[in-house]
């Protein structure tokens, strides 16, 4: 257990999170920043009610400003607006780029050791800022995104399998967007192929589906975006840190020379527990993946240089 995780942004999917922290009992205290007076307080107060009742003591606080979050071990980004209906992930950049700088700036000030965990989008290129903005080594920046387009891809299976959940094992790389890489190379049913389970035109449909995971929702909402799945992968994450699970994980993280790939935030299989990222795996995939993930890379890549320019 940390001593304090911090979740900035109050919205639907920091609000969620922080109410995963709590009923985890990953940490003593959960902090959720927001600026909007009275909004993070609020909900904070209303989670922290349901203790009792879920079972954990965990104090969740709710502030606007940062200092309350001194010391955290751990934040979870999720600050920044979310996606409209035909508004891309990379049409987010120039407003989340300065929202997440400044966020990054004050993780820095108040709680220097920490790690971060980004959600916001568009992902990857916001981890490349919340680096720069903290100075954090790569370790400590770390991007919610495999966790959750693999979770996508492996219920689509399940349903279409008729098949448990549990028994598919899968892993989504690349970038967080229509370019993202669904490893079916390494995709079974307990050990099994899923190849040998169904047609490729099928599994074709189903990675196709994955990579507009987001977008179907979004279309469905209107004003929204997803917000269970998110955060359930991002406290995920956060619970193979506090805990030391030592899990492997699709992450996006700064890579330097992993998969023949350099100075770009990218998915890829990451080991995670107390020091944050402790180690990628740069495994054997087919070529074609190999170049999927480089084409991926390289759309981030293109991002980045905008970011830069900003």
């Amino acid at each position: 257990m940390f001593n304090k995780v911090a979740v900035i942004g109050a919205g639907n999917v920091g609000a969620t999170a922080a109410q995963r922290v709590a009923e985890k009992n990953l940490a003593r205290e959960v902090i959720m920043i927001d600026v909007a007076e009275g909004i993070p307080q609020g909900k904070a107060l209303d989670q922290w009610q349901s203790g009792p009742i879920e079972g954990f003591d965990a104090r969740v606080r709710g502030s606007q400003g940062y200092d309350e979050a001194a010391g955290a071990e751990l934040f979870i980004v999720t600050a920044g607006i979310a996606r409209k209906p035909g508004m891309s992930r990379d049409d987010l950049v120039r407003t989340n780029a300065g929202i997440v700088r400044s966020v990054a700036e004050n993780i820095a000030r108040v709680a220097p050791r920490s790690i971060i965990i980004v959600v916001s989008n568009p992902l990857d290129v916001m981890c490349y800022v919340a680096m720069k903005a903290s100075g954090f080594p790569r370790e400590r920046v770390i991007g919610m995104a495999g966790v959750l387009d693999t979770a996508r891809y492996r219920m689509f299976l399940a349903e279409a399998l008729g098949m448990s959940v549990e028994d598919i094992q899968a892993m989504v790389l690349g970038g967080h967007g229509d370019t993202m890489v669904p490893l079916v190379s390494c995709t079974t049913v307990s050990g099994i192929q899923v190849t040998q389970l169904m047609p490729r035109t099928q599994l074709d449909a189903i990675v196709d589906r994955t990579r507009n995971g987001g977008a179907e929702i979004v279309a469905h909402l209107k004003t929204g975006s997803a917000y269970y799945a998110p955060s359930a992968a991002a406290v995920q994450m956060a619970e193979a840190i506090v805990l030391d699970k030592k899990r492997v994980l699709p992450c996006s993280a700064w890579l330097t020379g992993e998969y023949g790939l350099k100075d770009v935030f990218c998915g890829v299989p990451c080991l995670l527990g107390a020091g944050g990222l402790e180690r990628i795996l740069d495994v054997e995939i087919s070529d074609d993946e190999r170049k999927a993930l480089h084409t991926s890379a390289e759309a981030v890549r293109s991002t980045q240089v905008t970011v830069d320019a900003l």
